[in-house]
């Protein structure tokens, strides 16, 4: 966690966190280790699908298209969360394609061999059922917060990313988001306009809470996002 914030709660263990040394080495034996560099897709939305992939170091973006060609930040995923577990355990085509936000490392394997592993090791069992229903969570917390004003979402939004992957500025100058995001994944991850976000953006950085660049973020007020995500 980054340094002087405190969220409502903590992240639940991810899919990786979950398992034992034995289950680590029995999908490590199963599976295909793969590294990517950043920016690249690697499962593809509408595609056949075969198989599901463990994200060991890295993050990813998970994006979908309408058949109008609006793309969409549906969710962001980093180190230790399984990847296309619902596509790949149903045998359904992808929702959505992943692309790497930052460099990656991974393994991918065949689903029918993660269904063998999960019948007869309970702890992964155990694992999947947990990321399943942390999922839904996810959908229900997005749909309940709907009805939040944007800069609550917002800020609600870059509290949580500054305790996943936020780093510290030498200076102290604040927390830099460590992963290259636009004003439209920002709009997509609160379902919201990018004209709206953009709107909200401008008057926190002429107000000194945050400082953006080109895909880059500094957060310099923690205590006033905190306010505008939680009230007080």
């Amino acid at each position: 966690m980054a340094a002087g914030l405190t969220m409502t709660a903590p992240h639940p263990a991810t899919f990786w966190e979950a398992l034992g040394p034995a289950e680590r080495a029995a999908l490590h034996g199963a599976a295909a280790r793969l590294s990517l560099p950043a920016d690249r897709q690697f499962l593809a939305q509408g595609e056949d699908s075969d198989h599901l992939v463990v994200l060991l170091g890295g993050w990813v973006k998970v994006i979908a298209r309408s058949h109008a060609g609006y793309r969409a930040l549906l969710a962001l995923r980093g180190p230790g969360e399984l990847l296309g577990e619902q596509a790949g355990l149903e045998g359904r085509r992808r929702s959505a394609s992943i692309h790497t936000a930052t460099p990656v490392d991974l393994l991918r394997l065949a689903a029918a061999r993660f269904h063998a592993i999960a019948r007869t090791n309970d702890v992964v069992a155990a694992a999947l059922e947990q990321t399943l229903s942390q999922r839904l969570r996810e959908a229900d917390v997005q749909r309940t917060g709907i009805n939040e004003p944007v800069p609550a979402r917002l800020a609600a939004l870059l509290l949580d990313l500054a305790e996943r992957c936020g780093r510290a500025e030498p200076d102290g100058s604040g927390l830099r988001i460590g992963l290259p995001l636009s004003q439209d994944d920002l709009a997509g991850l609160v379902l919201s306009s990018r004209r709206t976000v953009s709107r909200v953006l401008e008057q926190w950085r002429g107000q000194g809470w945050i400082v953006t660049g080109r895909q880059s973020l500094l957060i310099r007020s923690v205590d006033q996002l905190k306010t505008q995500a939680f009230g007080g």
